[in-house]
């Protein structure tokens, strides 16, 4: 007998090993998965016509909201308990799922882009920019995930690293000048990113740093725990991103994953009470890291009970999580994040300056937006 609900998940024992195990325990829902890049592109509508519960990022709000694809989760659950998980979850994760008055998914992973290290070739992490540029200086062994959106995330992270105030969430694009100056930071990363590591997502990009020696570190990269594991060959040691002066906010544009539930969904009280188990401090503290899973909660990401086998993972980079920037969620963004990339990777590869490459984003940016009004907030 099939599970009454199909869930759809992304290609990663992160993102589909515990849901799979919860589903098939509880009996109610099926999971699938789609790679890495069809969960950071694909349109939501047409996911949510064919699956009841969703697993998405934050900037496909704007584009599921506009279409009418998801349930909001004020109507299905009780607002004591959506309390509770935000009162609980780490860093931005709840409130990048809130818009327009409305929670639309539960944050059941969290990440961010963060620094990734091979701490046997690295001696110490670097913690600003000018000690990433002397170590790449040094050795050579620098590089930037720059495939597909993350060229452009890289680049909103070192933004946030130069503008303590930065957060996209509610509209608005990059001040010029920060803009300028991170499209040089950028560009200089870039051009030290070997041309045969630019194609690779951060699972391919992190795998190569386990298996090859020519990457020791990469500044912003989404964190795996799963690249922590003592099981590996040659495991990776995460630490918080650099930050540009001493003190300062560690530039960060936040990931992770939320659990939606689409409009075609007949939800019951017993996948609400699924739901609810998944964000428990039982399920994130225990099951979830169990099974291969990065949970979402304050409380798991403090415990260092849990860090202590993954080479301190969770407390080397938990400063930068709680002070993520949550991305633009319009609808047009995602189209504008992957254009976004592409110009970046074509801009620098061709030497046009910061300020040419930051004028023509801003511009890019603005025709993004709806016609009809500002950034939804």
């Amino acid at each position: 007998m099939s599970a009454p609900f199909r869930g759809l998940t992304w290609d990663h024992p992160r993102g589909f090993d515990a849901l799979n195990r919860a589903g098939r325990q509880s009996g109610l829902v099926t999971w699938s998965k789609q790679p890495l890049e069809g969960f950071e592109s694909a349109p939501i509508a047409e996911i949510c016509r064919h699956f009841d519960l969703v697993v998405l990022d934050h900037p496909h709000l704007g584009e599921a909201i506009a279409s009418a694809c998801l349930r909001p989760l004020d109507e299905l659950f009780d607002s004591a308990d959506l309390a509770r998980i935000e009162a609980g979850t780490v860093g931005p994760c709840f409130r990048s799922y809130s818009m327009l008055g409305s929670q639309w998914a539960l944050p059941l992973d969290a990440a961010t882009q963060v620094m990734a290290l091979r701490s046997d070739l690295v001696e110490y992490a670097p913690a600003d920019w000018e000690e990433v540029f002397a170590y790449a200086a040094r050795t050579g062994k620098v590089a930037l995930c720059v495939a597909g959106p993350h060229a452009l995330l890289s680049l909103v992270s070192i933004a946030a690293s130069l503008d303590a105030d930065l957060d996209l969430a509610c509209g608005g694009w990059l001040k010029r000048q920060v803009a300028i100056e991170a499209c040089e930071i950028f560009a200089d990363l870039f051009a030290r990113t070997p041309p045969s590591v630019r194609d690779l997502n951060p699972i391919t990009f992190l795998d190569r740093m386990t298996r090859c020696d020519e990457i020791a570190l990469c500044p912003l990269v989404y964190g795996y725990v799963n690249y922590t594991s003592a099981a590996m060959a040659v495991s990776l040691t995460f630490r918080d991103a650099p930050h540009a002066r001493r003190g300062g906010r560690p530039g960060s544009t936040l990931g992770g994953t939320g659990i939606a539930i689409s409009a075609r969904a007949d939800v019951t009280p017993a996948l609400v009470s699924h739901l609810l188990w998944l964000m428990s401090s039982e399920a994130q503290r225990e099951f979830i890291p169990r099974n291969h899973g990065q949970p979402s909660s304050r409380e798991a990401w403090a415990d260092r009970a849990l860090s202590a086998p993954t080479h301190g993972f969770y407390g080397n980079t938990r400063r930068t999580i709680e002070q993520a920037a949550i991305r633009p969620r319009h609808a047009g963004f995602i189209k504008f994040q992957t254009a976004a990339s592409a110009l970046l990777r074509e801009a620098c590869g061709e030497g046009r300056s910061a300020r040419a490459i930051a004028e023509t984003l801003d511009s890019m940016f603005r025709q993004s937006l709806p016609r009809h009004e500002g950034e939804p907030s």
